[in-house]
């Protein structure tokens, strides 16, 4: 039994067993990360893909420290009072791209609601240290809904990433229950606005925490109205017994059924399956 639900949890099944990290490139990725002091949403969100992507040689970065200011339900990432912004962070992550030779990064955030920028400017600092040190890599930007401020939005906007990606997280019912502060709606007009300036938009959404399909559907349908070009679509992993328990273990079968659907609504591109992350496979989206 659990505390937050009297009901038998549901057993893990076969088809999301995760395989340990192995190989030079993981141990490459990993000691890069290590020697500039950088955080990774792989560890802090503890990634079931961290393996696989690292072995690959990518890694998403996050930035503005490993603290959030908020605490959603879902999330495996610390939740307090933040060290202030590291002003050299930029520089570290655009050395450890350089190192890497990565083609394509994503880079992402915690939450800084205590900043009045909302970490705007050091978000834009970090575009424009990878473009100067690796002008060939694409850029990637999984990005908070900073309160719904348009103008510090635009700051990061104007570094023109390739793509920007803000996750809805879950459908409309669900979302009080499963993130802190944002809301449906305002990450819907978040998006919204991003496409309008001409940038391709991209969301993701958590299976498993007692949606309908319908209501999956339906959100697809509301990020379509918003212009968003790429999807992405996952089970949701209980992190700690403190966190949300897992209503349902959705079939891969399910998860193709979601893929087909969505292609079918217009996403460009749709990454549907049991451990897929907003990330996973993200130099595709490109």
């Amino acid at each position: 039994m659990d505390k937050h639900n009297s009901s038998p949890l549901p057993r893990k099944p076969d088809w999301l067993k995760i395989k340990l990290p192995k190989g030079e490139n993981y141990l490459k990725v990993k000691g890069v990360l290590e020697e500039h002091g950088l955080h990774t949403i792989c560890t802090s969100g503890k990634c079931p893909n961290l393996g696989e992507c690292w072995a690959a040689g990518t890694a998403t970065f996050m930035i503005l420290g490993d603290i959030c200011t908020r605490s959603c339900r879902f999330c495996a990432t610390a939740t307090g009072k933040p060290f202030p912004p590291d002003p050299d962070e930029p520089r570290r992550v655009a050395h450890s791209v350089k190192t890497m030779q990565l083609k394509h990064v994503v880079i992402t955030s915690v939450d800084r609601d205590d900043l009045p920028d909302g970490g705007a400017a050091i978000w834009a600092s970090t575009i424009r240290a990878i473009r100067e040190h690796c002008p060939g890599t694409t850029l990637e930007t999984l990005i908070p809904d900073f309160g719904g401020d348009y103008d510090n939005l635009q700051i990061l906007i104007a570094e023109q990433p390739e793509i920007i990606s803000h996750n809805l997280e879950t459908v409309r019912r669900l979302t009080s229950q499963v993130r802190s502060a944002a809301k449906y709606e305002r990450s819907l007009e978040v998006l919204k606005y991003i496409a309008a300036r001409g940038i391709t938009t991209k969301s993701g959404i958590m299976v498993g925490l007692g949606e309908t399909e319908e209501e999956v559907l339906e959100t697809m349908d509301d990020l379509r109205k918003a212009n968003c070009s790429i999807l992405t679509l996952g089970q949701y992993l209980r992190p700690t017994k403190e966190h949300l328990p897992v209503v349902e273990y959705i079939t891969p079968e399910q998860f193709e059924t979601y893929r087909i659907a969505g292609l079918q609504k217009g996403f460009t591109h749709v990454e549907s399956k049991p451990l897929v992350r907003s990330s996973y496979h993200a130099e595709k989206h490109i």
